[in-house]
């Protein structure tokens, strides 16, 4: 059975990718799946696309996926993409789909979500309150302020070395401009964005941040953005700090707030140890596939 598959037009262009759509229908013109190709521009990633592919259940093992596939693997060849990367859940159709056509596993996350409502928040404060000799934390909502701006996206770097294992994910470049730009565009969708960082105190710059995300409502599931601590800075206990300091605030700020969302690589074995020790308890497992163009 084939299936028509109709180009979109997107909209929802950013300043660093645009996207490419597909619909999937059948002989009523039904939609039955959809594919969407985010096709990175910025420098340090202007090789790799990334796709979001969904079929109706009802309408799986009928090559719809394979169609879709096709088209958005094309799209990429056409626009001199070198990889195209894709997540599927572990076990599910994903998740045999994407081998089978070819792509190869690069990368395993573990998701994992702490319960604010379980919050030890003596424990927190014993770990926030403990001297870090030489730094200092300090944080915001929203968009960074001006006389930290400068410091906040040099500090990016500090996910430039994040374990990706043998993903071709290329390297983030940032600077003022797109880190106010991630910012408006968190609160343009009416969400809030809350940043500690850690301040090395010799010279007044930012040697690590945590990034977290809460509904614009205050509940549901917050969502950790990033942790990362300057190559530089690394060994003094500054991520598990930063990190406690931002559940504490969440769970003052939003009490109506569920939990808090996290993915980590499974390579990552630092930054998990830092969330089971903070009370992350894992929820699921994706694999992440590449195929080489």
């Amino acid at each position: 059975m084939s299936s028509r598959i109709t180009p979109l037009i997107d909209p929802v262009h950013g300043p660093n990718s645009r996207r490419l759509a597909w619909l999937a229908s059948d002989s009523d013109s039904i939609p039955v799946g959809t594919a969407f190709l985010r096709l990175f521009n910025s420098p340090g990633q202007d090789h790799l696309a990334e796709l979001t592919l969904g079929v109706h259940p009802a309408e799986r093992r009928r090559h719809v996926g394979s169609q879709l596939l096709d088209a958005a693997v094309s799209a990429a060849r056409a626009d001199a993409r070198r990889c195209v990367i894709a997540q599927a859940e572990a076990g599910s159709p994903g998740d045999h789909f994407l081998p089978a056509r070819g792509f190869r596993k690069v990368l395993s996350l573990t998701y994992s979500r702490l319960p604010l409502a379980d919050t030890d928040t003596a424990t927190l404060a014993r770990i926030i309150d403990r001297p870090h000799p030489g730094y200092r934390l300090t944080s915001w909502h929203g968009t960074v302020p001006g006389d930290l701006a400068e410091t906040f996206a040099a500090s990016r770097r500090a996910m430039d070395d994040m374990p990706m294992d043998d993903t071709d994910y290329g390297t983030v470049a940032w600077d003022v401009d797109r880190v106010r730009a991630a910012a408006k565009a968190v609160e343009q969708r009416g969400d809030h964005l809350h940043t500690v960082v850690a301040v090395d105190a010799s010279d007044g710059s930012i040697a690590g941040f945590t990034e977290l995300v809460v509904p614009g409502n205050g509940r549901g599931d917050g969502q950790h953005y990033g942790t990362g601590v300057l190559p530089e800075h690394r060994g003094h206990g500054l991520g598990r700090w930063m990190k406690a300091e931002s559940i504490r605030h969440a769970h003052k700020r939003y009490p109506e707030l569920g939990g808090l969302l996290t993915d980590t690589a499974d390579s990552n074995t630092h930054m998990r140890q830092i969330n089971d020790g903070l009370g992350y308890t894992p929820t699921h497992t994706t694999h992440q596939y590449q195929i080489d163009l």
